[in-house]
């Protein structure tokens, strides 16, 4: 059994595991909250970091710690298993790696036997340093880096230390052990970055200066990726130091794990932007409560462009799930569709399927049908279709439509366009196109609101664009059909 801590269960509503854990909300900052989420508790992982949080994260990390290792005693807890920082406590280690450890000696100061579990770089989806290297590589060709490219780390993949975490459990002689982990191979920062470059087939270049501080990297970070410099600055100023394991104890207490190599942990990350996957890893973040209605949303995240609309629609969710299915084919894509077949002109000028494919049934759709250019890729009756981009694309992107009931013949629809870029050009790709998919995607949410209230009407005719903003849509569009000169570069980027 699982309990789940949060500070709003909200945040947690319509995640996949949701229903099969218990959600309790409390706060490490305020101890109080912590007695009824502490009781039948066996083991307690402590995963937390306030880093952005504020500025004296470090004072606020002790402090959650101290809070978190005396409600546990309190509950008699039987251990604490804790996910720190690696690094040489003995040298002039940097504050944020030297609070990491700080934090596991406050959760000991309440009493209950700990784990703690010393990493470096954790390579997965999410981990903030992993998307630091992410970020830098996909969007600079030449990267002009300060010398701690040149430090040596030992990253682990996100995999082996969820192996780590879990065999504790039935480790007992790991009860207030400082157990340190890693990766098959020591790499530096620098070739953490081209081994990324070569996985997604791209070419980039390293030059080292003398001259960049951590906070002038830090600038540059928030400059070039999603990541604030207030985060990525504590991030930096630890690459100075060398964060390798110094002691065999992981390999004599856990002997069943192997870790893996670090490209092969790229290798499995990047397997994360397989289209079956971007649901659960992508769009649970942008999960809303029932009734919470958020007209757009759109943020950069793991990798990933995501821009979401909603609407509450006026119609039970069967009605909103047949209107979002039937798009494509002979109905076509409700708004301005004139521009989605000059898309699919341009599509098949460079070698994509273009839009000629059409539909295999005006209603129905099934897992694996063609629709124009895109495939569907995972469906669920009544509540979500997600459809896979196949044309010739600078990277990979999927559109998802999902309805939600709220109450009696109401619903949320969401609609939301997810898209990989691969390196500049993509990035490039995305941004000349943004303002032609704010016309293309509103008008499309509004139209399939306005067909699920009358679902049972004939579509109505899209009506004549004149005047300037049909001249400015084919302004932008003029953009793409540059970019679309670009596509066939792609491979070789």
């Amino acid at each position: 059994r699982v309990k789940v801590l949060s500070r709003s269960a909200e945040r947690l509503a319509g995640r996949a595991w949701s229903e099969q854990v218990e959600i309790i909300e409390g706060d490490v900052l305020k101890p109080e909250t912590l007695t009824s989420a502490m009781q039948s508790v066996d083991f307690a992982y402590y995963l937390i970091h306030s880093m952005g949080g504020a500025k004296d994260f470090f004072a606020r990390d002790e402090l959650a710690a101290r809070n978190f290792g005396r409600a546990a005693q309190t509950a008699s807890v039987k251990r604490l298993i804790y996910l720190g920082g690696l690094g040489d406590a003995s040298t002039e280690l940097s504050e944020h790696l030297r609070s990491r450890q700080q934090v596991g000696e406050a959760l000991k100061e309440g009493g209950v036997a700990v784990t703690e579990f010393r990493a470096a770089v954790v390579v997965g989806s999410g981990s903030l340093s992993f998307e630091m290297i992410r970020y830098l590589t996909e969007r600079v060709p030449v990267m002009i880096c300060p010398q701690w490219v040149y430090t040596r780390v030992q990253p682990i993949a996100i995999r082996d230390v969820l192996s780590y975490l879990v065999a504790a459990l039935q480790t007992p002689d790991s009860a207030g052990q400082i157990i340190e982990i890693g990766g098959a191979d020591i790499q530096t920062y620098g070739s953490m970055m081209l081994g990324y470059a070569r996985a997604r087939d791209l070419k980039r270049y390293l030059m080292a200066v003398p001259v960049l501080t951590p906070r002038l990297s830090s600038y540059w970070v928030h400059l070039v990726t999603p990541i604030p410099a207030n985060i990525a600055q504590p991030l930096i100023e630890g690459l100075r130091n060398e964060v390798v394991v110094r002691d065999p104890r992981a390999q004599e207490l856990f002997p069943q794990i192997q870790p893996i190599a670090y490209q092969n942990a790229v290798i499995r990350a990047l397997d994360k932007l397989t289209a079956r996957e971007v649901e659960t890893t992508w769009s649970d973040s942008l999960a809303s409560s029932i009734g919470d209605t958020v007209p757009y949303h759109y943020e950069e995240r793991e990798g990933m462009m995501i821009e979401q609309r909603q609407r509450e629609v006026h119609a039970p969710a069967e009605a909103v799930f047949a209107a979002f299915t039937r798009l494509g084919g002979q109905q076509g894509w409700l708004y301005l569709n004139w521009l989605w077949h000059l898309r699919g002109i341009l599509d098949r000028l460079v070698g994509g399927p273009g839009y000629r494919r059409g539909r295999r049934n005006p209603n129905l759709l099934r897992v694996g049908d063609a629709l124009d250019f895109w495939r569907v890729e995972a469906l669920e009756t009544d509540r979500m279709v997600r459809l896979r981009a196949e044309m010739k694309l600078p990277g990979r992107g999927w559109l998802q439509f999902e309805v939600e009931p709220l109450k009696s013949d109401t619903s949320q629809l969401t609609q939301t366009a997810f898209f990989a870029p691969k390196g500049l050009f993509g990035l490039v790709y995305w941004y000349m196109l943004f303002i032609t998919h704010k016309f293309i995607f509103d008008g499309m949410i509004e139209r399939l609101v306005t067909q699920a209230e009358h679902i049972d009407d004939p579509p109505a005719a899209e009506k004549p664009i004149f005047g300037r903003f049909k001249l400015l849509v084919a302004g932008l569009l003029l953009s793409a059909i540059v970019m679309a000169g670009l596509v066939k570069s792609l491979n070789r980027d």
